[in-house]
């Protein structure tokens, strides 16, 4: 929902509702959670923004308290938005220090040529250097309402006392228009797209993409499935890079020492998003070497079935990440949180018994639907002196 110009106005409006509203100055709501002990916190990912407390039973209302008042009454004061200008374009700089920023952030706009998922969740800095405070503010008041949010309450609370409170604090609160869906559709790629980025680094990286469907297709508990068999289960909502040592990737390119890193990772999305797999190259290794073994790897994987007890290890360790996300209450909400924004018609449950359901011959299918040479997305990081202090040079077919 972020137009051209105004790439990263989601995570700045994120910043503001932590700098104070008439009735919580700046500072307050920090200081009211840590005399109950809470925590409380705010990120924004590609599909929503999230905000979230952590309070004892006995004073959990407030966090209802915060969110409400701050869902219309934020101050965006000029002065603060200035503020947070500087510690934007900071955070946007330090990213920068990683060289596998910018080669994330030219595959993935090589990917996506029509759809906003191209441009990154902080924004571009020139963006950044001229959004207006005027411009953050109708972005807020255009998607925070209280009917295009996902209220989410797990702890020891009643759920008829529970609903009480929610509707004490938010039923005030009168339901907007909706903000305008997005209408633009990724066009199909026919064919293999190459970037490449020349930065200061210390080795190079490979990344590949393939785009794959959103959170509400049939195909995703498998594509999950798969995922973990090439590197090991992930938190489910949210994808990762974890490199489980017995996956087909770290077996492949880590344990002989070619690289010091490879992982493949998946999120679930509200658009079709990306499927990827990385690799750090160990120094003095031969590139083509490595995306050669990559091939290799994902040759493979759509060629042969996977065996029972490859298959039964992936969804033990997805059945880990399961039971991980329920540990603690803050950990379980992201979880439906994240759900209800993505795929409103699978719970957690639903999503596991799915994945229990699939079977070497989906991973055959989806492979072979979905991670084809014509529909990847190739980037390579090459060290380079002559990159310091610009974006690279980069080049797509």
């Amino acid at each position: 929902n972020e137009p051209p110009g105004l790439t990263g106005v989601s995570h700045w409006v994120e910043h503001m509702l932590f700098k104070g509203t008439p009735r919580f100055p700046p500072g307050s709501i920090f200081r009211q959670v840590n005399r109950w002990g809470g925590t409380l916190n705010g990120f924004t990912w590609l599909d929503y923004t999230a905000y979230f407390e952590t309070l004892p039973t006995p004073g959990w209302e407030l966090a209802l308290e915060i969110e409400a008042d701050r869902m219309v009454a934020a101050s965006f004061d000029p002065a603060e938005v200035e503020r947070e200008r500087t510690v934007i374009l900071s955070e946007r700089a330090g990213s920068e220090n990683q060289p596998g920023t910018y080669l994330r952030e030219e595959v993935v706009a090589a990917a996506f040529r029509a759809h906003p998922y191209g441009h990154p969740v902080i924004g571009y800095r020139e963006d950044l250097l001229h959004i207006t405070r005027d411009e953050l503010y109708q972005h807020y008041r255009t998607f925070y309402q209280p009917n295009n949010a996902v209220l989410v309450v797990v702890g020891d609370v009643e759920p008829v006392a529970a609903l009480e409170a929610i509707e004490h604090h938010f039923g005030g609160i009168p339901a907007g228009t909706m903000p305008p869906a997005l209408r633009v559709t990724e066009p199909e790629q026919w064919g293999e797209r190459r970037v490449t980025v020349r930065r200061p680094a210390p080795t190079a990286q490979l990344l590949l993409a393939w785009r794959v469907p959103a959170a509400s297709h049939p195909d995703i508990p498998a594509l999950l499935v798969l995922d973990a068999v090439l590197s090991g289960g992930k938190p489910v909502a949210f994808g990762g890079s974890g490199m489980g040592r017995s996956a087909r990737l770290y077996r492949a390119l880590v344990a002989p020492g070619l690289c010091t890193a490879a992982v493949s990772s998946m999120s679930l999305t509200l658009d079709p998003f990306l499927f990827t797999i990385s690799a750090t190259l160990t120094p003095l290794v031969e590139p083509r070497r490595v995306e050669e073994l990559v091939d290799d790897v994902v040759r493979r994987i759509r060629e042969d079935p996977v065996s029972e007890e490859e298959l039964a290890r992936a969804k033990r360790q997805l059945a880990v990440q399961f039971a991980a996300a329920n540990e603690s209450a803050q950990s379980r909400a992201a979880l439906l949180g994240s759900l209800a924004v993505v795929c409103p018609e699978r719970s957690p449950e639903q999503l596991w018994w799915e994945i229990e359901a699939v079977t070497s011959d989906d991973l055959l299918r989806v492979a072979n639907t979905y991670l084809r040479p014509e529909r990847r997305t190739v980037g390579w990081l090459e060290p380079s002196p002559e990159g310091e202090g610009s974006l690279g040079q980069a080049s797509a077919l």
